[in-house]
């Protein structure tokens, strides 16, 4: 048994991506859920791909004997994402009675494309699936996350900290969502809410695959951290996130942490 255990923890974008050559977690939600699982926490993964996040509810129980609550949702514009968020939170408390965790993982974005090219389309694209569903979720979170003295997780970017070339929406909504974590950090501190934003640079299965079909722009785009190699999605990223969890953690509230391969936290 875990440090986690009983406890409940909502991961969005947390279905299983296809592994690494080596077999290890090929997405950071979903090696975040195997951290979780191995802490004994009852899990529950949304994202837009049904399949994905059947095949990850039935790995993690088989593995880890956890209980895992899958439920398709997508923030997208045009449709009810209030209502959307509502379903994954009535799910979780009619499941598990109670939310310790949220991780806002989930986010969608047009990689690639200068600003003077960009479409609406691909700009609501990012802002709904990252920066607006981290806003709904942590707005339903809150009455059950002040319950329980949880705590809140979110994902931004070196794109944004840096402005990558190319990825205007996509760092546009991960500062957005840096700057919404420190505000709920200030307004959130006083109900026992522990809320930091994490910016990984990840090994995944997207960045294995670019590399090997499109090596020369893979070289002039993605540099090698100092440690040389990427985060691992379970064992440096994952682990980080249950250690954020954990009510002995200490680290200040409303930090920006930094992860590197092999870096650790950096404020």
């Amino acid at each position: 048994m875990g440090f986690l255990t009983n406890k409940t923890v909502i991961i969005t974008g947390g279905g299983r991506a296809e592994p690494l050559k080596d077999g290890s977690a090929g997405s950071i939600g979903y090696g975040i859920a195997i951290a979780y699982a191995k802490e004994g926490a009852n899990i529950v993964i949304t994202g837009r791909n049904k399949q994905k996040l059947e095949d990850a509810k039935e790995e993690l129980e088989r593995l880890y004997g956890v209980k895992v609550l899958a439920v398709a949702a997508d923030i997208s514009a045009g449709t009810d994402n209030e209502a959307t968020v509502k379903n994954v939170i009535d799910a979780t408390i009619a499941a598990f009675g109670r939310i310790d965790v949220l991780i806002n993982n989930a986010q969608a974005s047009a990689s690639g494309v200068t600003i003077e090219n960009h479409t609406t389309e691909q700009f609501d694209l990012a802002m709904y699936s990252g920066l607006y569903s981290t806003f709904y979720y942590m707005k339903a979170c809150y009455p059950y996350l002040k319950e329980t003295k949880g705590s809140v997780i979110n994902f931004a970017s070196g794109a944004g900290l840096f402005g990558n070339y190319g990825q205007c929406s996509y760092a546009a909504a991960k500062e957005g969502i840096r700057g919404l974590t420190r505000v709920a950090a200030t307004e959130w501190g006083k109900d026992g809410i522990n809320v930091n934003v994490v910016c990984p640079l990840a090994w995944t299965s997207q960045l294995e695959k670019w590399k090997e079909y499109n090596p020369e722009a893979f070289a002039a785009n993605v540099h090698m951290p100092p440690m040389g190699h990427f985060g691992n999605s379970e064992l440096e990223i994952g682990r980080v996130c249950v250690q954020l969890a954990s009510p002995d953690f200490k680290y200040m509230s409303g930090e920006t942490l930094t992860l590197e391969g092999g870096m650790g936290l950096r404020p």
